[in-house]
């Protein structure tokens, strides 16, 4: 992989992407804006053919990372060398070459599951800073880069255990990026000074053998009350950090099983799943907010076992939590209430997390199609779409477009 280099285009496009606003940048981390996975694009096709597809790539190696946009460029992880090797790559949004790319060998360990890998995170962006995580058993490197492909700082937080490899992604707050790592041995979230990598605060968490946590945080803003980092672990089930101290506001230890979502926050509640690859006895459990410590025994909302969600992490949007199960079940509740309002068979299975554009949920199959449901009260399919392959990650949307990861290709959908 070449790193694409050329001093006076390189500037005036580095400064280009400075210019613009903060506000402009949609899918700067998993699941888009604060992880909510609704996306303000307007004008992505509901249907389409593979001849439709803008444009398509190869991507080296294997990963099931999800790609972020800033600018004019795509970050994505990937691992090669059958995961010895691990990279973050950048490439052209407009028509997926790639500008650079930065390789770093780490050993392999025992991924523990066919469906996992050694690329399964994203990275985070910002303005000036791209951030990921590599990691294997023997180290867990947070490595930030600026946006032309150099080094700014890398910290090794140590160990990592866990029997299917890591999979959270990390994400930016003020000036932290902050980094779960809810594992199988010593567990902890730890923000990190965003220009520097030194510890800002670090706060212990309980790792449970076989429990390793795969969600990615969310921050939650209620009027009139501090920001607070949601996370979901089988340690703490649903909990609440203080972002700027690591201090712990509430926990709901409610959840008896690996924690693979992300938590959802749906109006006055947060919603978490657990769950194992089988299926038997997954659950789902909606948690009320505005509790203190341990609010297990008074502000458990309700119970959903049947047809929840593993690994993909459900979307909540007006007054309704959608569900996408492994298995193939869409579901819509009241969010309020947990009513099960409709529940369809799709016909297919699901790792990677769905997204809603324009009031329509898209949801990637594991056996490359893309599939578009309507919101609302009824459920309706409105299209199964091509691909080109199997796809265990979930789509990034920006300006318009679908950026999907598929096995081995990276592709871009709609736009002009």
């Amino acid at each position: 992989m070449k790193f694409f280099q050329h001093g006076v285009w390189l500037a005036l496009s580095l400064a280009a992407v400075a210019s613009k606003p903060a506000a402009a940048q949609e899918w700067t981390r998993f699941r888009g804006p604060n992880g909510t996975g609704i996306s303000t694009s307007t004008g992505v096709p509901v249907t389409w053919n593979e001849p439709d597809f803008r444009w398509r790539v190869t991507i080296p190696g294997d990963s099931h990372s999800q790609p972020v946009i800033w600018g004019d460029r795509i970050f994505l992880m990937t691992a090669t060398q059958a995961g010895k090797e691990r990279a973050l790559l950048c490439l052209k949004k407009t028509d997926g070459k790639e500008m650079w790319s930065r390789q770093f060998s780490q050993p392999t360990h025992r991924p523990g599951n066919k469906n996992s890998g050694y690329a399964n995170g994203s990275p985070v962006v910002d303005r000036e800073h791209v951030i990921a995580c590599f990691v294997s058993s023997e180290h867990f490197w947070v490595r930030s880069f600026d946006h032309a492909g150099n080094e700014l700082w890398s910290r090794d937080l140590g160990l990592f255990e866990s029997q299917h490899g890591h999979g959270a992604s990390p994400i930016i707050f003020e000036n932290t990026v902050i980094v779960t790592n809810d594992q199988d041995g010593e567990s902890f979230v730890i923000a990190l000074d965003l220009k520097s990598g030194k510890p800002v605060w670090k706060t212990p968490r309980r790792g449970i053998k076989g429990g390793t946590a795969y969600g990615t945080p969310t921050l939650l803003n209620r009027p009139g009350s501090p920001t607070e980092l949601v996370l979901s672990g089988q340690g703490h089930g649903l909990s609440s950090l203080d972002p700027r101290t690591g201090a712990a506001n509430w926990e709901a230890p409610l959840y008896d099983k690996r924690m693979v979502a992300s938590p959802v926050v749906a109006g006055d509640l947060v919603i978490g799943s657990c769950g194992q690859g089988g299926g038997a006895g997954n659950f789902l459990t909606a948690v009320k907010l505005g509790g203190r410590g341990d609010v297990a025994k008074t502000h458990a909302a309700y119970t959903l076992n049947k047809a929840t969600p593993y690994v993909p992490t459900p979307l909540y949007l007006d007054g309704r939590v959608y569900l996408i199960s492994d298995a193939g079940i869409a579901t819509a509740l009241d969010a309020p209430s947990g009513r099960v309002i409709w529940s369809e068979r799709l016909g297919a299975e699901f790792f990677g997390s769905p997204v809603i554009i324009d009031g329509k949920i898209y949801c990637p199959s594991t056996k490359g199609e893309m599939l578009v449901i309507a919101t609302g009260d009824a459920f309706k399919l409105l299209a199964r779409n091509p691909l080109g392959e199997g796809s265990h990650s979930s789509p990034c949307v920006d300006g318009g477009r679908i950026y999907m990861k598929t096995f081995t290709h990276l592709l871009c959908i709609g736009g002009k």
